[in-house]
């Protein structure tokens, strides 16, 4: 930090393995990825480039070798390998993240049925090419799970070996665990915290309010994920205490 501050809760340090903060990149350009890391790096843990937005992204080879010059792992959105999954392209899946040198890689079954253990399956087949996110939850709004379920999902997928499993909410958090509104649906995710470890828990909070409900829930080395690059250092003041929403957490009274 630049200055010394006393009662400033204790962050972890990179690489982190919880308090993790993840970007979501839906299109930046080159200069704009080298600015956000300018400032952004010593708080970003992993990228995720937005859901099918790789396919259409101009000079994507050279954006992803910025990124992994800078040591910062990414990986393509869970929408791109169901599309390839769809169309029966799963090796073709596999070759284009070698092709890259992508060693993340995110299973989801948000817009497409899988047969969960099938979905496994993958989880274990993929965690030979690199580290394994899986997303639990539809990108479907009349499409509720039960809080059992999710913690039913969660541990299959954390047993079948993904590293960390991610909370669906989609880019606008209205999806998954949260309501229509961007309202926390607080009892489904009480109750997955009596069963999943929150360490191994991604939760996606693109909106302030839902990143700060987790910040109050969890503490300042909460998972959060969908984070928009021009939140990077917002969130991380809002972590430590240092704005206004989070400013007496950490306080002696």
């Amino acid at each position: 930090m630049n200055f010394n501050l006393s009662q400033i809760p204790e962050r972890t340090a990179k690489p982190r393995e919880r308090g993790i903060t993840m970007i979501m990149d839906k299109g930046l350009s080159i200069p704009e990825v080298e600015n956000m890391l300018s400032v952004g790096l010593p708080h970003i843990d992993i990228v995720k480039l937005g859901f099918g937005t790789s396919f259409v992204t101009p000079n994507l080879r050279e954006k992803i070798e910025v990124y992994q010059k800078a040591g910062m792992p990414i990986y393509f959105g869970g929408t791109l390998f169901e599309a390839f999954l769809v169309r029966n392209q799963f090796g073709d899946y596999i070759n284009m993240m070698k092709d890259y040198g992508i060693n993340y890689v995110e299973v989801s079954d948000g817009s497409i049925t899988i047969p969960h253990a099938e979905k496994c399956g993958y989880i274990e087949k993929l965690t030979k090419f690199g580290t394994v996110l899986s997303e639990v939850g539809s990108k479907d709004t009349a499409h509720i799970i039960p809080p059992y379920k999710w913690i039913e999902l969660m541990r299959a997928e954390l047993e079948a070996g993904s590293a960390y499993v991610i909370a669906e909410a989609r880019e606008a958090g209205n999806v998954g665990i949260y309501r229509g509104t961007g309202e926390v649906r607080e009892g489904l995710v009480q109750e997955i915290l009596t069963q999943i470890p929150e360490e191994k828990i991604i939760w996606e909070a693109p909106q302030k309010a839902q990143q700060l409900y987790f910040l109050e829930l969890i503490g300042c080395n909460v998972n959060l994920g969908n984070i928009a690059p021009g939140e990077i250092i917002p969130l991380e003041a809002m972590r430590v205490g240092l704005r206004g929403d989070t400013f007496e957490l950490y306080l002696d009274n």
